[in-house]
Order: structure tokens, then sequence, then C-alpha cells
């Protein structure tokens, strides 16, 4: 009796794990079958034609060694009335970099208590602007001149409220190409395609650019609803969508690069931390979308290579080797390392569960935050 036990225990946990792993599977191919039919990516809009009524706004904190390129490319780009640079207390050389490129440094005020520093700098911007439309953009962006007219441009066509957009990912070494398009999967995994319909506790939204009318924005209550957040962008483009707002993230790999880390640590620890979506996703759904990270992307190849693999298996990682197809005009480099990301699928999950597990303070540019 007692062997019949543990035999019928162990078909048990097996017909378990298969039901888990199908399951995993099966949201998995709805989330990303949405790419059939995904919006357009945006492109230049070389016929439209808008007044200089757009401000640029960048918040940025210490960035001498990277806004450069962004100011040398933006700062005087057609439709701009003006670059706003936000100096966020740096301690560096960047407010005199910005200046001689020709932007506006606002000198920001100290964070108030209750703020994250990036919410306070782009509040800051947006209350100091006076054109009608606002883009923002980090310093570690690389836009086309073309990039914000095209933005209205589509806003205007598609009758949105808040447009968020990715761009082409430039990642320097091939360790962090390899690790960061592991990372980008998780996303994948999670929200589908850019541009995919979704309720309001699931929109995705990329802070890196975003468009938006200032005075709609500012009645809304601008970053002042979410202040405190971590996640800032997330959180504002949910808390938007819940009001009513259209909002929108969606491809603009075209007009946008980004330089988001120079290594494989920082990649690792830096975009870890926000991946996990500490603040916009309570711990239930987190560990939910973790395990599901963990039966449909992770396990899948390493089961294959050490032999346990079924046909559950075998679907999964041909899923997981479609999604380099999708993703790779995401990359301004598709080599070996690209290519062998799944086996960085592990390092992925393990960042993602250490941020969600993650308690008391973090630092971040010299700030601490709860």
């Amino acid at each position: 009796m007692r062997v019949m036990g543990a035999h019928q225990y162990r078909r048990w946990i097996q017909a378990g794990s298969l039901t888990a792993r199908v399951a995993a599977g099966a949201l998995v191919v709805r989330r990303i079958a949405g790419v059939t039919n995904a919006p357009r990516p945006i492109r230049a809009a070389p016929d439209f034609v808008e007044p200089a009524d757009i401000t640029v706004i960048v918040p940025a904190r210490d960035e001498a060694e990277r806004i450069g390129p962004l100011l040398d490319a933006i700062v005087g780009a057609p439709g701009l009335a003006e670059v706003v640079v936000v100096d966020d207390e740096s301690t560096d050389a960047t407010a005199d970099i910005a200046r001689a490129a020709g932007a506006r440094v606002m000198a920001g005020e100290p964070k108030p208590d209750g703020w994250a520093g990036k919410a306070w700098a782009l509040q800051q911007g947006v209350e100091a602007a006076t054109t009608e439309w606002i883009v923002t953009l980090d310093a570690d962006t690389r836009p086309s001149p073309d990039l914000p007219r095209a933005l209205v441009a589509r806003m205007l066509n598609d009758q949105l409220d808040l447009l968020t957009v990715g761009g082409r990912f430039e990642c320097p070494t091939g360790p962090t190409r390899w690790l960061h398009a592991s990372m980008l999967t998780t996303l994948v995994y999670r929200f589908g395609a850019p541009g995919a319909d979704a309720a309001p506790e699931r929109t995705m939204a990329n802070g890196q650019c975003m468009a938006f009318r200032r005075q709609p924005f500012l009645d809304a209550g601008s970053m002042t609803t979410v202040a405190a957040e971590v996640v800032e962008d997330l959180a504002l483009a949910r808390h938007l969508a819940n009001t009513g707002w259209n909002v929108k993230f969606l491809d603009a790999a075209d007009l946008l690069t980004v330089r988001m880390f120079e290594s494989l640590a920082g990649t690792w620890t830096g975009w870890g931390r926000s991946l996990a979506l500490p603040g916009v996703s309570n711990r239930n759904v987190q560990l939910r979308e973790l395990a599901m990270l963990a039966l449909a992307q992770t396990l899948p190849i390493p089961r294959i290579l050490l032999g346990k693999g079924d046909l559950i298996d075998v679907v999964l990682a041909a899923i997981r080797i479609g999604t380099l197809v999708g993703t790779r005009t995401s990359y301004d480099r598709t080599d070996s390392a690209y290519w062998l990301s799944p086996l960085a699928d592990i390092a992925s999950i393990t960042a993602i569960a250490k941020g969600i597990a993650r308690r008391g303070n973090q630092t971040w540019r010299g700030r601490t935050y709860s």
C-alpha cells in the first residue's frame, strides 16, 4: 500500500506539472498571438506640418557621460519650440553640457518628501513648459530629429491621449546583449506585442519616451498621481487608462535608439530592479507571472538539453525561439550572443524573483527610496 501510495503521488505530481505547463504555454500563446494584428510602428511623417509647439523635456541627474548624443540630435529639430533639461541636483557637468548644446537648463528644486526623483523632475519640466505638446526623453535615448513630430502626428491620427514608445536597443557588449534580450522576452511573455489592447491594469508603457498634451495632463494631476512610484511610467499609464485616457505603447525602433546599460552586471541589477514591477503589481500577480515565466520561458530548453523534455517542452521551446525572430529588430546587433539569449533565461527570472523578494530601502543615483 505504501509503494502504491508513493506511485500514485508521483503520478499526481506529474499530472499537476503537465497541467501547469500547458496552462502557462496557452497563456503565452494568447498574449503573443496579438503580434499578428499589432498597430504599425511609428515612422517619420515628412508631410506633417506642425507649428513650433512641442517642448522636449529631459530629466537628468548626473548624466554628463550620456546626455550629449541626445541633445546633439534633438536641439533645433523640426517642430520644437525648445528642449528643457531639468538638472536634478547633478554633481557632474550635466548642466554645462546641456547649455553648450543649446538646451534650456532648469535647476531642479530639492526633491520633496514622498516624491521619486524622476517623477519630480518631470513635474517641474511640465509645469515650466508653455507649448501645447510635451515629449519626454531619458538621457540615454538617441532619437531621430523627426521623432517628436512623428509622435504628435500619430497621436492626432489615432486620437491618443498618452503615447509611450519603445526604441531599438544598443547593447555595447555581447554579454550585455545576451542578458538584455532574455530580459526583454520576459516583458513579451507578460504583455505581448507593442500596441496590444489590454485592460487598464495590464497596460504597458515605457517612460524613456512619452508624449501628451500639456494642459490635459496637468488637469489630470500630472506626475502628482504617481509621485512616489519607482516604476512611474507604468503606474502613470495605468492610472490614466483607468480614468478613461486613450493610452498606447507602440514601436518606434526606426526613430529611437536607447543605450540603457554598459555592462552585464549593470543590466542584471538595473533592469532587474524594475522588471519585477514594484508598486504597480500586487504580490499575488507578481508571483503568478513569475511562475508562468518559469514554466513557459525558462525551463523547457534546459529540460530538453538534460534529456527530460516532452512534447510540451518542444512546443514551448519553439515559441521561445520564435520570440527571438520577433524581437530581432529591437536590437542594433543580432549576433550569436543575441541568438543564445534563451540560455540567460535563468538569470533573468532570478533577477525578477530577487526584485519581488526585495524588502527595505533601495538606493538609486545616490538617493534612498522605501
